[in-house]
């Protein structure tokens, strides 16, 4: 190698690291002239990663002590702190235990009140079951094949063979209730 390359070489070297130190020179500037933003970016990114993990644990210590309230009224039903302890941390948690509890009861109060809840499946599960009870027909979402085999059933009781035949006929091919709508539409034929 000799002189002038070595020197072009030395030259390329050189203009390589004053581009570093132009970049350097320009990240230093922005930063002073942006430093204020830069730290509220990172110090608002840290506040979000803590409070969400903050927020998750409080979340998940509310589950936990919603669970044991559960598990508690599972082994003794009548425990007046453990059912209030579940109303406010979990009260979607607390309508099924009542609804539960008013299944099991068969009370027609209870579950009318649950009628009301803003869950729709507890409200619709409520008022199916209600219904049943208390022995009157009602349209269900959750139940609707079982709704329409009671509305048959009771219209077959007020000898109502017209309506409780047009109630079967609802009953698709596919449902599991269908060979149950089958008998009872061969019933009412053999009645007449």
């Amino acid at each position: 190698m000799n002189l002038t390359d070595a020197g072009r070489e030395i030259k390329k070297e050189l203009s390589g690291d004053e581009k570093v130190l132009e970049s350097v020179f320009r990240l230093e500037t922005l930063y002073k002239k942006y430093k204020f933003i830069i730290w509220a970016v990172v110090i608002a990114v840290i506040l979000f990663f803590i409070g969400r993990a903050v927020m998750q644990n409080m979340h998940e210590t509310k589950l936990l002590e919603a669970n044991e309230a559960f598990l508690t009224l599972q082994n003794k039903a009548d425990d007046a702190e453990a059912l209030a302890l579940l109303k406010e941390k979990n009260p979607a948690l607390f309508e099924l235990y009542t609804y539960t509890q008013a299944v099991k009861k068969e009370d027609i109060k209870v579950l009318e009140a649950l009628s009301a809840s803003k869950n729709s499946v507890i409200s619709d599960a409520s008022k199916y079951t209600q219904s049943v009870l208390s022995k009157k027909p009602v349209d269900s979402k959750l139940y609707k094949e079982m709704a329409l085999l009671q509305q048959a059933y009771l219209a077959i009781k007020k000898s109502d063979v017209t309506t409780a035949k047009n109630k079967l006929e609802l009953i698709g091919e596919r449902s599991s209730l269908f060979m149950v709508a089958s008998l009872l539409k061969h019933s009412i034929i053999k009645a007449k």
